[in-house]
């Protein structure tokens, strides 16, 4: 691979995670602090899961249409299946980081919730996501 496909690969991937990345914290923060009486206000970590699951599908067809448009050599199903897997992987990253910042820390805020889980948790998320995306879920033939 040359440096310029490579270049473009990070790009391509950066922009689709951005995207995933506004949906998931928009999502998130819809759910939880939206109007006077938030639909998950209590319940932080199902609305976690519900914006990563609103992101995945985002990243899923920008990956699949962009990043690596023609580079699986799995079925379809079986690609949606591993890139769900590396997901529920790297949301459960995000998740834990939120969790530790709520029950550990006693961090409850929207900033500490922010921070936590679309900071810290999203960042790691990420970068296991690209090695994962690219090693198991569209790899080069």
């Amino acid at each position: 691979m040359t440096t310029t496909e490579r270049v473009r690969e990070v790009g391509a991937f950066g922009i689709v995670g951005l995207a995933g990345y506004v949906t998931d914290v928009a999502v998130f923060n819809l759910l939880s602090y939206a109007g006077e009486d938030p639909l998950l206000a209590d319940k932080p970590l199902t609305a976690k899961v519900l914006s990563v699951v609103a992101a995945m599908v985002v990243t899923y067809l920008g990956n699949r249409h962009w990043t690596w448009r023609g580079r699986s050599p799995h079925t379809r199903r079986r690609e949606i299946a591993l890139f769900v897997v590396m997901n529920v992987i790297g949301m459960l990253i995000a998740v834990a980081c939120l969790a530790f910042s709520q029950y550990v820390l006693g961090l409850d805020g929207p900033l500490a919730d922010n921070i936590s889980a679309n900071v810290v948790g999203l960042g790691l998320g990420t970068l296991f996501r690209f090695w994962a995306y690219r090693r198991y879920v569209f790899p080069a033939q």
